[in-house]
């Protein structure tokens, strides 16, 4: 990590309450101001259901705090009635509790490695002239739902907005280390950002891809996200874009990007973020870095969420009723969305809505009439076009990863 081009300016925040300590260029979150209680599922960890908030990160609307230091803090579901997460609402996940302020004009873009031909650096200006792509995405944390596993594991106990989709402009990754002239040699290309632990035996968070992936159109170093400059605690002044990966790759604050040609071994790659062998219907993999125990996470798998309505909701036996709610997957394309209002005992085929590409939030909607009153518990399930189907059940494993497990809402009607 090199923080030689961060400002050595503070955080300031005062209006909001915000507190802040900075250290060597460098800052780390210290607490908001609550605002409100958020409303939780109950199967979440009594403890942080207990001490989660409702509070505003400097430029961000109230998200539900999960953790200080780093700072965690996950989108509230109201805001996934809109396909593009509002930049303000967008969730914020961070490994490290000393994050930089990057000041745009100093700061610049290593390119190298041991696998590159000629190393350069890139400023803001000088990546923006790059030919300009713009694609949306979701962008998920590994470990979303972490919280809604039964019995719970160790983590950031997320329940389901860790999470957001956005449309991310930038210079395509391949068109940069064309220019550094990528070596046959080369294996993985190495990603560092500007954040950094308060602690210096913590693991500086480092990560890699394979060079196959790198190359591909879609990922990007974007600085720009739903129209607008990145916002701080999601990246700026640049960050990684791997559409269909989960987001331990989207390297934010990006100031380096090496191609090397041995596979990286740092604790984030060889210890963290991986999943057992063979439990899971991936497709996209990670050769370098598999083992015949486990392998690293990669693409994120089938989901959906209900919206609206809400759990516990009173929906009037009157009119018809309308689910609506939001579908994505690795990338591959929802194809279809199935929905119950009998508790999972049969399903008919929701509406599907725009298409904004397959990496995107698919909207859905499904309208029916309540036939009597009481608890009705609504479930949805979706298909993406390789065949893949949300499960009825947690699959375990020791990090919490790939929870799509089909979302149920039970509402009141009458």
């Amino acid at each position: 990590m090199n923080a030689q081009d961060l400002s050595r300016r503070r955080i300031v925040a005062a209006g909001a309450g915000f507190l802040a300590a900075s250290a060597v260029g460098k800052v780390f979150v210290g607490s908001a101001v609550a605002a409100d209680i958020p409303q939780l599922e109950p199967i979440l960890p009594a403890g942080l259901r207990e001490a989660a908030k409702l509070e505003a990160l400097p430029g961000k609307a109230p998200l539900i705090k999960l953790t200080y230091r780093p700072p965690n803090y996950e989108t509230p579901i109201d805001y996934f009635k809109d396909v593009f997460t509002p930049n303000e609402a967008f969730f914020v996940r961070y490994h490290l509790a000393m994050i930089p302020e990057v000041d745009a004009a100093k700061w610049r873009l290593k390119i190298g490695g041991d696998a590159a031909n000629t190393p350069f650096e890139l400023t803001l200006d000088q990546l923006k002239a790059f030919e300009p792509v713009e694609i949306a995405a979701v962008c998920q944390c590994s470990g979303n739902r972490r919280g809604l596993f039964d019995p719970h594991v160790p983590g950031v106990e997320w329940g389901y907005g860790a999470m957001g989709n956005a449309k991310w402009k930038g210079a395509r990754l391949k068109d940069i280390l064309a220019k550094a002239g990528v070596k046959d040699s080369a294996k993985e290309i190495l990603l560092d950002g500007a954040d950094g632990a308060v602690v210096d035996k913590t693991p500086d968070f480092v990560k890699s891809i394979p060079v196959s992936k790198a190359m591909e159109n879609d990922v990007l170093v974007a600085y720009e996200m739903n129209g607008k400059p990145l916002p701080h605690w999601n990246g700026f002044p640049a960050r990684i874009i791997v559409p269909g990966w989960t987001a331990t790759y989207w390297m934010k604050h990006i100031t380096s990007i090496q191609a090397i040609s041995q596979p990286f071994d740092g604790f984030w790659m060889k210890s963290a973020y991986r999943i057992p062998q063979g439990i899971f219907p991936i497709v996209s993999r990670f050769p370098t870095k598999d083992t015949a125990i486990n392998a690293p996470i990669t693409e994120m798998v089938v989901n959906s969420l209900i919206v609206s309505p809400t759990e516990g909701s009173k929906v009037g036996t009157a009119s018809e009723a309308t689910v609506t709610g939001i579908a994505w997957d690795g990338g591959y394309g929802i194809t279809s969305v199935v929905v119950s209002v009998d508790g999972g005992h049969s399903f008919e085929q929701a509406t599907l809505g725009p298409d904004s590409g397959r990496f995107s939030f698919r909207p859905w909607s499904y309208r029916f009439r309540p036939k009597a009153s009481g608890a009705v518990t609504i479930v949805a399930n979706a298909t993406n076009r390789i065949g893949q189907s949300q499960t009825s059940q947690i699959i375990p494993n020791p990090a919490g990863y790939h929870h799509n497990v089909m979302h149920r809402v039970t509402v009141q009607i009458g």
